[in-house]
């Protein structure tokens, strides 16, 4: 069941719910409006040459920060990790679904390209997964509406909130943009190194290129 915006303000008087700032003009029927962020992450296409999920990403992203004054500038076909400057958080009887908002999306720009669930037990700054689809560079501002939370009912509390022991909560109360932890996912007690990544995905770029040839 999704909230609606009075049983909305109802889960955040009860604590269940958390948006930090909130603005009760940002509640929408159904959503909360929430707002971009300075804080990104992008591909260093400088160092890397390919993408590996089970090597660790140390390197593979740079960081960047825009002014309050300066917008970030996604160009077509670029993505690059954002933030939303609320952070947002749910007990363990509430989850919450990130939803872009329909005059960006006529614009060519996607917020999450798969991932924009809260999962319950779960507070930070939810990350953007910024894509622009167009055909034109978007500038985005510090502040603006990027998107909006829309929060759900669970059938009954959940045993194990995000964070509890024995669970592989990746991204538990993150506070700025993180590059994905998949590795983890292969990990299970191998040891690897950034240097590894790099000097695997030189040779396999090297592989490609001769192959190509």
């Amino acid at each position: 069941m999704i909230l609606s915006d009075r049983d909305i303000v109802k889960a955040l008087r009860k604590g269940d719910i958390t948006i930090k700032p909130f603005n009760r003009k940002h509640v929408q029927p159904a959503s909360v409006d929430v707002h971009l962020d300075r804080h990104f992450l992008v591909f260093d296409t400088t160092h890397n040459f390919v993408i590996d999920p089970k090597a660790p990403t140390q390197g593979l992203m740079k960081p960047m920060e825009i002014r309050p004054d300066e917008p970030f500038i996604l160009h077509p076909g670029e993505f690059a990790l954002g933030l939303i400057y609320e952070e947002t958080g749910v007990s363990d009887r509430y989850a919450c679904r990130l939803e872009g908002k329909s005059s960006l999306g006529r614009l060519g720009l996607i917020i999450h390209t798969t991932a924009g669930f809260l999962d319950p037990g779960n507070s930070l700054k939810l990350t953007l997964e910024l894509f622009n689809a167009g055909r034109l560079p978007i500038k985005l501002h510090y502040k603006m509406a990027i998107g909006q939370v829309a929060f759900e009912e669970l059938s009954s509390p959940c045993e194990k909130p995000y964070g509890s022991e024995g669970l592989n909560s990746k991204y538990y109360g993150d506070k700025k943009p993180v590059a994905s932890k998949m590795y983890l996912n292969f990990a299970k007690g191998k040891k690897s190194t950034a240097k590894t990544t790099k000097k695997t995905t030189k040779k396999e770029a090297s592989r490609s290129v001769r192959s190509e040839g």
